[in-house]
């Protein structure tokens, strides 16, 4: 990794940061879910001023002709506004991840060790567009006792400032500090923050592929997330068609930006014939651009797929179709080019999907319905702060339990460890207590 100098002014604020995530961290989960409501309701109340700094954001973009998948997550429209404050208030009412204790154990009579969590210090989200995500990641953040310190994409600069500062103003009147939300605006301090080792403990990327490789190889603080969104949906040979079709449908084009939309479909030989045409109907009449091998293009004409495509994340309204002979072909094709993030399968047979759910590595892995669903907010976690594919745990969306660790704290009476050592070395009794 490249040396980089960092800013004396980003390490006053990493300080300034992680002085208020300590006083977060000590605060009650009435005070932290005060601070929550009180956020909601300050976005709520701002509702136009939000919505008019991104459509300043949202015309900047068209001027300066982004990707389309870009643009798609820095719209912030009225419903996904209120998603977003709604998933503030579902966060707040979320269990206390802080102070359980998972191990409450007797080493020895008067020796007692306990295993609790607490926050993991310091957080540094760095996402491109989506600035509902930093509504969001900042409601978790508050809510596990952690600080954070925020970049959003240059594009989403308005949006960003104004919801900062709102919920900056909000906090002000709570008992949770405003500097435990910290947000950074030029593209110079994203390569500093990834030098803040001693001030950041986690770092989440959230953005293209390219993006989050970036960030993976540029910094010695841990990182979570995921650099690829190839999902697929194989279709069955006991598959119900109509249910196919409409799974297909909505994991393609209900949200084509998301990373868990679908970019591959695979159809079992023997129902292909009789699912593609209706298929490519539906699907060409919402403007799927759609992409097949040879044998799919022998039943319904389409363009050629080429090898990139069964590796291409498209985050768009194209889709890449394989007819395949069997399961043992699909799964051989997902786990070659999938990315571990979500993959479905459409069958009425349960010991089909048994093989397909035990065999094919991903973070979720879905019968009969739409990839669309691997979502914290879906999953009931109020929010997510990203998703990962990482084989290592915290897996898929990362909601509450990804943003806690946890300490050992022994009490004892004078106890030394020589007691326990040597010949005459006493017993431990290693007694698990209520």
């Amino acid at each position: 990794m490249t040396a980089i100098e960092t800013s004396p002014n980003l390490i006053d604020l990493g300080r300034q940061t992680r002085g208020a995530a300590r006083q977060l961290a000590t605060l009650s989960n009435g005070d932290r879910h005060d601070a929550l409501e009180a956020i909601a309701a300050a976005l709520e109340a701002a509702t136009p001023e939000i919505l008019a700094a991104n459509a300043a954001d949202c015309e900047a973009a068209v001027r300066a002709n982004i990707p389309k998948p870009l643009y798609a997550r820095l719209q912030l429209s009225p419903s996904k506004l209120n998603s977003a404050i709604a998933g503030v208030r579902d966060v707040a009412k979320l269990a206390d991840p802080l102070g359980h204790v998972q191990i409450h154990r007797e080493l020895d009579q008067g020796l007692i060790l306990k295993r609790v969590t607490c926050p993991l210090g310091v957080l540094g989200i760095i996402f491109e567009a989506r600035p509902d995500a930093l509504i969001q990641i900042t409601s978790l953040a508050i809510k596990s006792g952690n600080g954070v310190i925020l970049k959003g994409g240059s594009e989403a600069l308005q949006s960003c400032q104004t919801l900062t500062r709102i919920i900056h103003q909000a906090l002000s009147a709570t008992a949770v500090p405003a500097d435990a939300v910290q947000l950074l605006t030029t593209r110079a301090e994203i390569r500093a923050l990834l030098t803040l080792e001693d001030y950041v403990d986690l770092i989440i990327p959230r953005g293209s592929n390219e993006f989050v490789r970036y960030i993976q190889n540029n910094t010695r603080i841990p990182v979570l997330g995921h650099a690829d969104g190839i999902c697929h949906l194989y279709v069955d040979q006991d598959a119900d068609l109509e249910m196919a079709i409409a799974l297909t449908l909505d994991a393609k084009t209900q949200y084509p930006a998301a990373c868990n939309a679908i970019e591959t479909l695979l159809i079992h030989e023997a129902i292909a014939p009789q699912l593609l045409p209706p298929l490519v109907a539906v699907l060409e009449g919402q403007g799927v651009e759609l992409r097949g091998d040879e044998a799919t293009r022998a039943i319904v004409p389409m363009a050629a797929a080429t090898p990139e495509d069964w590796a291409t994340e498209y985050s768009d309204l194209i889709l890449a179709i394989k007819i395949v002979p069997d399961l043992a072909a699909a799964l051989d094709h997902i786990n070659t080019y999938g990315s571990k993030h979500t993959e479905a399968i459409v069958t009425e047979d349960g010991a089909i999907a048994q093989q397909f759910q035990q065999n094919v590595d991903a973070a979720g892995v879905f019968h009969n319905c739409s990839t669309r669903f691997a979502d914290g907010f879906r999953y009931g976690f109020g929010a997510e702060v990203g998703i990962s594919t990482a084989q290592m745990p915290p897996r898929g969306p990362v909601g509450l339990e990804g943003l806690i660790t946890y300490k050992y704290q022994l009490t004892g009476s004078g106890h030394i460890a020589a007691t326990y050592s040597g010949d005459a070395a006493q017993p431990f009794t290693h007694r698990d207590l209520g």
